[in-house]
């Protein structure tokens, strides 16, 4: 998705560059009165640069201010479903209607995440996080005063722009500005945010709704949106030389079509095994896979001209390529069973949905709180001597999930044993897969973890439902109860994740033992 109309460039391919930019520069320009001159030697690395030996206070700040805004527009992810009744009842809908606002967010975040490399090099450091930051505050301030369902779901899509940009825009920043010797601790904290938000929205939902409307879930947040815009307006410096890189208009609709196509329909891959839909899932799967080759060949093309809108050739890099397919694996099992668990403990189990929330977020805690612990030793240790029993410890977890009794208690601890494991993955993969990459490849990497974890995610999904609805359904057709029947779709999804966590383990063994040297010259692609 493109700011303006992009226009025939001179040589009549690409286009001319898209002004991007001009879309944040009132609030850059606005700010420039309050703020210093910064030298051109304090702009962050190009490919030629080194990364700083030290975290100076300037950065220290800037990185602070980035995980403040990343947890709150994260924590906004989740807070939909407990506040999905009483949307239903103010504006009269269905609740697969209402579900439009999380399946919209999710779209959107699919499609705007692989743009993310180009947009980033594009805009720099401070107007990537003012566009992110006023996207996301614009969209919130809409949906605190929505007055219909339409235009709450188009805030909810405004919101998620801004979101999908604060991710990449942290992971790129902290590679830049943070020591090699300790992007393992800050990584840990990028893990706790990514965590810790998604497990408190939820609860914090349900605690505003208590005493308040729905419309609060989102006037609460946007004063701290104000001043993280506000803050940023002041604070945030570019980390590296904004590129006039042009945006190639036929990259973007294939996109949009490649990635908002698959993700579509490997969520309807989960509806299909429960009903009909008017379009098959497979439509938009087919449709998307042939998008993305087209958009995956010009991407190669565009690369060695430097004009990538994702410049895939982050994949040829082994650390990286082995690090993301690791995490893809971990998402792939995770979020399915993130699904199925909340639908076990109520189906089966007969928890409320509060309980259900409070007996998940033991799990979710703990694999935030320990990942700045987990960051720590990785830069003393390496990424093997953690991933392995961190994958190992997940897919015990889910064997305890699969195999024990029906009992909350069981589920407690196979969930945390699950979530302690995770805390051991995802630090060390974020940092290496980063770590292996130089300048300008850095935004892209961080854009491909985004976008594949987007993927990975949906497959999940749509595999744990598909895979608790045939057997639930053969189980019925037996002559089991209800409850037995929920039980035997969910462990038997538990076992799948389990396999693929099994799977992952022995694959990270062909991970390095000790930290990998950061590469500091030239990109290590061509």
């Amino acid at each position: 998705m493109s700011s303006s109309t992009p226009t025939s460039g001179p040589d009549g391919g690409y286009g001319s560059p898209v002004r991007v930019a001009d879309a944040v520069d009132v609030i850059a320009d606005a700010s420039d009165a309050v703020v210093a001159p910064v030298p051109p030697a304090a702009l962050a690395v190009d490919d030629a640069a080194p990364v700083p030996d030290r975290l100076t206070p300037a950065n220290l700040r800037l990185l602070v201010l980035l995980l403040v805004s990343a947890f709150v527009v994260i924590l906004n992810e989740t807070t939909m479903g407990v506040a999905l009744p009483p949307i239903m009842a103010d504006f009269g809908i269905t609740a697969a209607t209402g579900q439009w606002l999380t399946t919209a967010f999710l779209l959107t975040m699919a499609v705007v995440i692989p743009t993310t490399g180009w947009l980033l090099g594009r805009l720099g450091t401070r107007r990537a996080y003012l566009l992110a930051m006023s996207a996301f505050t614009v969209g919130t301030a809409l949906a605190a005063f929505a007055p219909s369902f339409e235009l709450l779901l188009g805030a909810r899509v405004v919101q998620a722009s801004g979101t999908a940009i604060m991710m990449p825009l942290l992971m790129t920043t902290v590679m830049r500005i943070v020591p090699s010797s300790q992007r393992g601790r800050v990584m840990g904290n990028v893990s706790l945010v990514i965590a810790a938000a998604p497990a408190l929205g939820p609860s914090a939902s349900g605690f505003v709704l208590i005493n308040l409307t729905w419309h609060w879930i989102f006037g609460l947040v946007l004063p701290i949106a104000i001043i993280a815009l506000v803050c940023g307006a002041r604070w945030v410096r570019d980390t590296s030389t904004p590129a006039s890189i042009p945006l190639d208009i036929v990259s973007v609709p294939l996109a949009v079509v490649a990635f908002g196509g698959l993700v579509y329909g490997l969520s309807g891959l989960g509806e299909a095994a429960q009903s009909d839909p008017i379009v098959p899932a497979w439509v938009p799967i087919v449709v998307g896979a042939l998008a993305l080759g087209a958009f995956v060949w010009r991407q190669l093309a565009l690369g060695r001209e430097g004009r990538a809108l994702l410049d895939v050739r982050v994949m040829t890099v082994r650390e990286f390529s082995l690090a993301v397919l690791l995490m893809c694996l971990a998402m792939f099992a995770m979020f399915g069973v993130m699904l199925l668990l909340p639908l076990y403990l109520q189906g089966a189990l007969g928890l409320t949905p509060l309980s259900t929330g409070l007996l998940m977020l033991p799990g979710a805690l703990a694999m935030g709180l320990l990942g700045p612990v987990v960051g720590r030793v990785y830069d003393r240790i390496g990424p093997r001597p953690l991933v392995v029993p961190g994958l190992a410890l997940s897919a015990t977890g889910l064997v305890v999930l699969a195999a024990g009794p029906a009992s909350a208690w069981v589920v407690l601890g196979g969930h945390v044993m699950m979530s302690l494991g995770m805390a051991l993955v995802f630090t060390p993969m974020f940092t290496l897969a980063l770590g292996s990459l130089t300048g300008s490849l850095v935004p892209h990497g961080s854009a491909a973890i985004g976008t594949l974890q987007q993927l990975a995610g949906a497959a999940g999904t749509a595999a744990s439902v598909a895979i608790l609805t045939v057997r639930e359904t053969s189980a019925l057709a037996g002559g089991a109860s209800e409850v037995d029947a929920i039980s035997t779709g969910a462990h038997g999804a538990f076992w799948v994740g389990a396999g693929v966590m099994g799977a992952a383990a022995l694959a990270a063994l062909m991970l390095p033992r000790s930290v990998p040297a950061t590469p500091e010259g030239a990109a290590p692609v061509h």
